[in-house]
């Protein structure tokens, strides 16, 4: 199987000074990471550095983003904007403690547009929160953002994609706070496949991602394999860069022509975070500016 794939580019930033020092979500947990803080540490190193390796030999170009000391979640980049066609929307903060991010992450970009990888670095309207790609993830094949709200991005950040990037954007209530953002359990492949976990939406929104997808290319997988959050999966060509997952999700992703690449991500898991977070796309691109209806939510 081939697909058509454009130049892979990511935005990325080296794990100085990540570590779970609070709680914004089920997974974390400080006093657990307090107690093994340097062991743990040197396991996220590691682990970063193989997944950026894999990326690397798989013909990834991968951008830095300066890793600041205070900002343990400054690793996961995934939620630095939302970036489609050149224009990165910079992200907004539900929690305090991730907010001081954003300046970085703005200066970041207007570094990248500033050597012509990025056309245009734009902020959301005052109090809309969105937490970039994170809660905003780009299906190629259908040419839509699948858009999660209700734990950490507001359903009004809706509007203020579709305007931006003259696209659908598909808004989906997130129903399980362990998975928080629309990363952690739908992911679009380029075959035209989305991986999901059912569970992790409401009754409107499984109707709506069935609407969306025929049943051919819903690859539903099971709570075995989102807890290990699968679904938070790196796509390059017909590669798939994840944490870990069961043999049965692997042999389905085989069936469909996909190689899945192991890269274990267990200290960033901690923070609720896998391959997908670590990463932001650059290089995405619209098939057509043309909005092809109205902008839904469920």
């Amino acid at each position: 199987m081939t697909w058509f794939q454009p130049k892979a580019r990511f935005l990325m930033c080296r794990p100085e000074h990540f570590a779970v020092t609070y709680a914004i979500n089920p997974w974390m947990d400080p006093n657990s990471w307090a107690r093994d803080n340097r062991a743990l540490g040197a396991a996220s190193q590691k682990e970063w550095q193989h997944l950026h390796r894999s990326m690397l030999d798989l013909g990834a170009q991968i951008e830095l983003v300066p890793p600041v000391e205070g900002l343990p979640d400054l690793v996961f980049t995934a939620n630095a904007a939302v970036v489609l066609n050149g224009k990165a929307l910079v992200a907004r903060f539900r929690h305090p403690q991730r907010q001081a991010e954003e300046s970085h992450y703005e200066s970041a970009f207007h570094a990248l547009q500033d050597r012509g990888l990025l056309d245009t670095v734009r902020k959301l309207p005052d109090h809309i929160v969105l937490e970039g790609a994170g809660d905003c993830v780009w299906d190629q094949t259908r040419n839509h953002f699948w858009m999660g709200y209700g734990p950490r991005s507001d359903i009004a950040a809706q509007e203020s994609v579709r305007q931006e990037f003259g696209v659908d954007v598909l808004a989906l209530e997130l129903a399980d706070p362990r998975f928080y953002h629309m990363d952690t359990a739908l992911r679009p492949l380029p075959g035209g496949e989305v991986m999901y976990f059912p569970n992790a939406f409401t009754a409107a929104g499984r109707a709506a991602i069935r609407e969306r997808v025929t049943p051919d290319q819903r690859i539903e997988i099971k709570f075995d394999d989102a807890r290990r959050l699968a679904a938070n999966a790196v796509s390059i060509g017909h590669a798939v860069l994840l944490s870990d997952c069961g043999s049965r999700l692997r042999a389905t992703l085989a069936e469909r022509g996909y190689r899945v690449v192991a890269t274990p991500l267990k200290s960033f898991l901690r923070s609720g975070g896998s391959a997908f977070c670590l990463t932001l796309r650059l290089d995405l691109h619209a098939t057509s500016m043309r909005v092809k209806g109205k902008v839904a939510a469920a």
